[in-house]
């Protein structure tokens, strides 16, 4: 059955009056009790109803109740018995003052009446029994303790009038919806009644109350006290909170930041994260504290935007004197609380000028410093204060901050330490790759390297560039299995040893089989108990000729290079995958492919195309071949291009190495090859024809030093090598090459000749004229190659 909304807004005399005592709400029921109407008394000042005139004192506090004498109508002092409710300032508008006083209702309930039968007036619960209208008929010792008035005084008043908060007004709505229903309600609310100092969690027990026909005649309101039960549901759920959302990450400022979010606003109102400065201790947290103290400020959060409160903002740095909270609570190694009412912070305060205005702006009240603390090392202080909420920190309050703040410190440890292996790990893998790549003949390179994202660590991914003889170029990307320092280090064994096995001109097969080995000795060596290690690792090596134009590849379980030749598609280079280095037990194939001049080649390690959110290969690989772009375009701009393509906003998930090369042919004008004759008395025709060559190629400037080369090396291989023999030089710009074939597979070397030997010293000849010289095997043979630097030549 639907009933009327019960309210009688004449059965009570209320009043709002705003900041500055203007009256701005005049109901019928005031206008019953005075006579004045709503017209003529809004907009007005409200100290013109009393009696006697004069300027009445201001309520310091949240309620304010007493008997005053009001001007009537008529002229009349009219005594009233008020109860006044201060008002927080709501949607832009200043606080204020809700002023009420009961005008019906008042008289006691006669002795046959169905509401004072419900009334239990000796129960040690707080009862209150409300009629049809939701105005209060009777309540006992124990609720009038709790409103703050007696029974007498608030009579006839509704509950939103007794109470004069937002929490009352719900109460006053559940009520309402018992006494249309007819079925009880229970309302859990956390308020300060006028009856308490600070705020208590309460269970609201409305039942309806009948009469002998089973009509709904009132509403009986039974009040439990459970703040014990909540607060302790509530340090609960923050420190469950706390355990799920500190530390989501390996970042010591997010985690910083998210011990501050946690706390605010359902600890505090402030919150401020400073930790140890680590370069003032050498990186390290310091064993022992002493004012005063400097700390960097992490993270700090304010139920208000911007976090007015906060002197410094994060980043910057301050030096904390012995008095601070700060600095007292790192010295005493425990959390300090201080209350600015009882001058704890006095001294601070006084020196800290900016800070005190905060102070007094915000109406800061107490605060909490407690210090991070982790594995035994001191990392810093939070920092909790008060200044909206009016309570002070309690026992239980601090507690409930040690046992947060030492998750936090725990998290914020771990992300310091694995924060400090990082960089390490960074800055060796940055020292160990190249820091500029060779310009050379052959090709025109760029690169780039990007470390793993912060969860995933730094890798062990490198690329190179590698000058060979006969202006030959090598290229090589690798990926070393897992993470971290020794991942890292790992790898730098590995280019060390790609580098070595490049110099003595091994085949790309060849060099993964030598290559191979090597991780399985460093596996061996790095097993525990007799066990193998797990060190892993991928590589592509590719070698380019610019003579011949061709190319010869070889991979060991890494992802195949991709090819953009001129007007062509982008597509991956047909090569056999072979196994990862480390695993052993098949062979390494090499191929060989013709590369015209300008076409690029992509050497990548699979960080690249490695997707988080699991994405078809297909689409990944189509990606790249879109960003590769044209041949024409410049290998900086296309190597930025597909990083930002294929890679996430937050950073690859895995290491990145990426390798871009254009080729470039040499032209058969810069090239001359002579087939030499088994006769050493040839030798000075061909010393002849070099010179005559260099002539034409106008590096006459070389002509001496290349014949005394080239007379040796001919002369050499005549009386030690085998036929046929061939000698070929070829130039560019930089450099002359001087190189001399056999089918003989034995190769000379350097050696001291003794005072009466004949013979012994033409290699020490070679070896100081030239910049470089040395030997590479071929499958028919030999090779023994001299470079001269043509710009020393010119000099």
């Amino acid at each position: 059955m639907s009933r009327v909304y019960p309210f009688d807004e004449a059965a009570t005399a209320r009043a709002v009056i705003d900041g500055d005592g203007t009256l701005v709400e005049w109901n019928e029921g005031a206008r019953r009790l005075l006579g004045h109407p709503a017209e003529a008394v809004l907009g007005r000042p409200a100290a013109r109803l009393l009696a006697g005139g004069g300027t009445p004192a201001v309520p310091t506090g949240a309620r304010w109740q007493g008997t005053v004498g009001l001007r009537h109508l008529d002229g009349r002092t009219v005594p009233v018995w008020l109860l006044a409710h201060r008002r927080p300032p709501r949607d832009g508008h200043g606080g204020g003052w809700l002023v009420v006083t009961p005008l019906t209702g008042r008289e006691p309930p006669a002795a046959d009446d169905p509401l004072a039968e419900a009334g239990l007036v000796q129960s040690p619960c707080a009862l209150a029994v409300y009629d049809e209208k939701l105005r209060l008929r009777r309540m006992n010792d124990a609720m009038a303790e709790v409103v703050g008035l007696s029974e007498e005084r608030v009579r006839g008043l509704r509950v939103a009038e007794i109470g004069g908060r937002p929490q009352s007004e719900e109460l006053e709505q559940a009520m309402l919806q018992v006494l249309i229903s007819g079925t009880a309600q229970d309302v859990q609310t956390f308020t300060r009644t006028g009856g308490e100092d600070r705020a208590h969690a309460w269970l609201a027990r409305m039942a309806p109350v009948n009469d002998r026909e089973g009509r709904v005649r009132g509403v009986c309101l039974a009040a439990h006290d459970i703040t014990d039960n909540y607060r302790a549901r509530q340090r609960l759920q923050l420190v469950n909170e706390a355990s799920v959302r500190i530390g989501s990450t390996l970042d010591v400022t997010r985690t910083a930041q998210e011990l501050a979010d946690v706390c605010v606003p359902a600890l505090a109102d402030f919150v401020t994260v400073d930790l140890l400065d680590p370069h003032e201790h050498g990186g390290e947290p310091p064993a022992g504290i002493t004012a005063p103290v400097l700390l960097r400020r992490i993270a700090h959060r304010s139920v208000h935007p911007q976090v007015p409160e906060a002197v410094i903002g994060p980043g910057q740095a301050e030096e904390y004197p012995a008095g601070s909270p700060q600095a007292d609570s790192l010295t005493a190694g425990h959390a300090i609380v201080a209350s600015v009412a009882e001058g704890d912070m006095d001294a601070w305060l006084t020196w800290h000028t900016a800070r005190a205005r905060r102070v007094r702006e915000f109406g800061m009240h107490s605060s909490m410093s407690v210090p991070i603390r982790a594995r035994g090392l001191t990392l810093g202080v939070a920092v909790f204060t008060r200044h909206q909420r009016p309570e002070a920190f309690t026992a239980d309050d601090v507690l409930l901050a040690e046992e947060i703040t030492a998750r936090a410190a725990v998290c914020i440890d771990n992300a310091r330490r694995y924060s400090r292996e990082r960089e390490t790990a960074l800055a060796l893998q940055r020292s160990l790759l190249p820091r500029t790549l060779p310009r050379t003949a052959a090709l025109e390179v760029a690169s780039r390297y990007l470390p793993a994202a912060r969860a995933a660590g730094v890798g062990g991914d490198w690329f190179d560039v590698i000058p060979l003889s006969g202006m030959r170029v090598a290229m090589v990307v690798g990926d070393v299995v897992g993470h971290g320092v020794e991942a890292s280090a790992t790898m730098g064994r590995l280019r060390t040893a790609v580098r070595t096995l490049a110099d003595i001109d091994l085949a790309p097969d060849e060099l993964l089989t030598h290559l191979n080995d090597l991780v399985v000795r460093l596996s061996e060596e790095s097993g525990v108990d007799g066990g193998p290690g797990e060190v892993g690792a991928t590589c592509l090596y590719a070698v380019y000729d610019p003579v011949s134009r061709c190319c010869t590849l070889a991979r060991a379980g890494h992802p195949p290079p991709v090819l953009l030749q001129p007007g062509g598609a982008p597509r991956a280079v047909d090569l056999p995958a072979g196994p990862p280095l480390g695993l052993g037990g098949l062979p390494f194939e090499s191929t060989e492919v013709e590369l015209p001049e300008g076409a690029v080649l992509a050497l990548y390690t699979d960080g690249l195309v490695w997707s988080r959110q699991r994405e078809d290969p297909d689409t990944i690989r189509a990606r790249l071949y879109a960003a590769l772009g044209a041949c024409a375009d410049p290998l900086d701009a296309t190597c930025d291009r597909v990083l930002r393509t294929l890679l996430p906003p937050g950073g690859a998930a895995d290491d990145v190495a990426l390798l871009l090369a254009r080729t470039r042919g040499l032209p058969a004008s810069q090239v001359a090859t002579w087939n030499i004759p088994a006769d050493p008395a040839l030798v000075a025709p061909i010393r002849k024809q070099v010179v005559e060559q260099l002539d034409t190629w106008r590096l006459s400037e070389a002509s001496f030093t290349a014949e005394l080369v080239v007379s040796e090396l001919v002369t050499n291989a005549i009386r030690y090598g085998a036929h046929p023999i061939r000698l070929r030089l070829i130039h560019d710009a930089a450099t002359l090459i001087c190189e001399v074939s056999d089918t003989n597979h034995t190769a000379p070397h350097l050696r001291r000749a003794k005072t009466f030997d004949e013979g012994g010293r033409g290699l020490l000849l070679v070896a100081q004229l030239t910049q470089r010289w040395g030997s590479r095997h071929t499958p028919e043979g030999k090779t023994i190659w001299a470079e001269l630097s043509l710009l020393e030549a010119d000099q």
